[in-house]
């Protein structure tokens, strides 16, 4: 059976034949189209001269995460804490002053709401500071109303149970030692507290609207034997299952998403014993990274296809635990490729703050002990400026350690919006003019995810089929030219704002080219 593959996009003239597509003159019905921006609030953008990233600052730079082609953004916790992240909580409720206050933040909620857009909560309440209210009024008072909402390894409650990597206490970056405790799972007062606070997210004001509530929950470090505490077993089922059952009766569109706390899982018992509606695929995010066809076939097929109907998978290069792509690969046209693949290939993509403009970081891997201090290369601030300083540049952590004296960002290093904005041939345009290919064809947005067979071992290719469209997408992975005879028969090709070269029904493709048709 012969097909006639439409090309429509190729990595060198991708504006141009967005421009000239059947999407941009109105011919092609809008699909639905989630993608991710993954924010680090404290360094994004800081509204106020503190160098703290915060809820206005936030809402300022809307239309640029917008102009991206973002469609809905995910936040690290808000609450009240002592580190700077803001996990482990000193209060779930209080949110962290140096954000803005709590009008401030319902008015982020309904900018994003009225813009269409959606925001994602991260949270994590298995563990709370000495300082949270649970502690405080349950340490060495087993009387307490709060004594079975945390673990003691005493009946006196004494001594507070240990955290994760059995720790007890965190160095912070600025010198505080931050101690740490774990709380009860299995207590049936903590679930009722949980879905409590969940519900309060969704809906501030008990007015039905969720206008100013949350879309959606991130659970960090979500796990079914937590830190392998014996106690502390089956909570996919007993704590997580009824926590977001519950949820959903209030809003049966509310979203969660689980972190596996293995990131070698697929996340299948998530779907079906915890109830939640998404996984990271971080397998995927390894086979891309790889650059690895066998890698990558095999990660995709387990990743996108063997999960159960109506959930999905967030597909991502980085994020606040990971080092940024651009320190592991220098080479921009692989991480061009590597974008593409992210974008294209299915699930939900999700972009890391920094990410579209190639900001570098590596953790420090313990070098300074439990310290939080380690982590904070990945998550430096964003670089709006060619000069790295300036307005809105969110540099809390100036002048702390050697986290600041071997900073990342440096001067005119080509990593800024200000320095990519206007060139055509940037990592920021590129993000750009793929999320806006993803915007006009139903296939790249909601279509299923196959592997299109060929007959190349550095050649990666695969088709997205939705109700209306099929799209066929090929990637060469290798530093030199490749030559690919596709599997499923005979093809000819229409070929859009760019020349193809086909001899004996074999495409041609310059290193770390990637292209992609729509087949009729």
């Amino acid at each position: 059976m012969k097909r006639i593959l439409q090309l429509i996009l190729t990595a060198g003239f991708l504006f141009g034949i967005l421009v000239n597509s059947d999407a941009q003159t109105g011919k092609r019905s809008q699909p639905s189209n989630e993608v991710i921006y993954h924010v680090f609030l404290r360094s994004f953008y800081d509204s106020n001269g503190d160098r703290h990233g915060d809820f206005n600052g936030l809402r300022q730079k809307l239309d640029y995460i917008q102009d991206l082609g973002a469609t809905a953004i995910l936040l690290l916790p808000l609450y009240d804490a002592d580190c700077y992240h803001n996990y482990f909580a000193n209060d779930f409720i209080k949110m962290d002053s140096k954000f803005g206050s709590y009008e401030d933040y319902i008015s982020l909620v309904k900018d994003l709401h009225n813009r269409k857009m959606k925001i994602y909560m991260d949270m994590e309440t298995q563990y709370v500071t000495y300082q949270h209210k649970w502690f405080t009024e349950s340490i060495n008072n087993p009387a307490s109303p709060y004594s079975n909402y945390l673990l003691f390894d005493d009946a006196a409650h004494t001594i507070p149970s240990t955290m994760v990597f059995g720790l007890r206490e965190l160095n912070s970056y600025d010198g505080k030692v931050i101690k740490v405790t774990t709380v009860n799972l299995k207590s049936k007062d903590v679930l009722n507290y949980n879905i409590d606070l969940f519900k309060y997210f969704m809906d501030p004001n008990k007015d039905g609207k969720f206008d100013d509530g949350v879309d959606g929950f991130r659970l960090d470090h979500a796990m079914d034997k937590l830190d392998d505490k014996a106690t502390l077993t089956n909570l996919l089922a007993e704590f997580w299952n009824p926590l977001i059952k519950e949820l959903k009766k209030v809003n049966p569109a509310v979203s969660v998403v689980a972190e596996q706390a293995d990131w070698n899982d697929y996340g299948y018992s998530y779907f079906e014993k915890g109830g939640v509606d998404r996984m990271f695929g971080f397998g995927l995010q390894r086979a891309i990274l790889s650059f690895n066809k066998n890698q990558l076939k095999h990660k995709a097929d387990s990743v996108l296809t063997k999960i159960p109907k109506g959930t999905a998978q967030i597909i991502f290069l980085e994020n606040h635990d990971l080092d940024r792509l651009a320190t592991l690969e220098s080479n921009v046209q692989k991480q061009k490729l590597a974008a593409s693949l992210q974008l294209l290939i299915g699930g939900i993509p999700s972009i890391y703050y920094g990410q579209e403009i190639g900001m570098k970081g590596k953790g420090m891997n313990g070098q300074y002990g439990n310290g939080d201090g380690n982590d904070i290369p990945r998550r430096e601030a964003f670089e709006w400026h060619a000069n790295e300083e300036g307005t809105g540049v969110a540099n809390w952590y100036a002048n702390t350690g050697v986290w600041w004296t071997q900073r990342n960002n440096k001067p005119n290093d080509g990593l800024s919006v200000e320095e990519q904005k206007n060139d055509p041939n940037s990592l920021l345009n590129h993000y750009k003019q793929l999320l806006k290919l993803r915007a006009v064809h139903p296939a790249l947005a909601n279509g299923t995810y196959a592997e299109f067979k060929n007959d190349n071992e550095y050649v990666f290719s695969f088709a997205r089929t939705s109700d209306t469209q099929r799209i066929v997408v090929a990637a060469n992975l290798s530093d030199q030219p490749q030559s690919v005879t596709f599997q499923e028969g005979k093809l000819k090709f229409r070929s859009i704002g760019k020349n193809i070269v086909v001899l004996n029904n074999r495409l041609e493709l310059k290193p770390y080219e990637w292209v992609v048709w729509e087949v009729k």
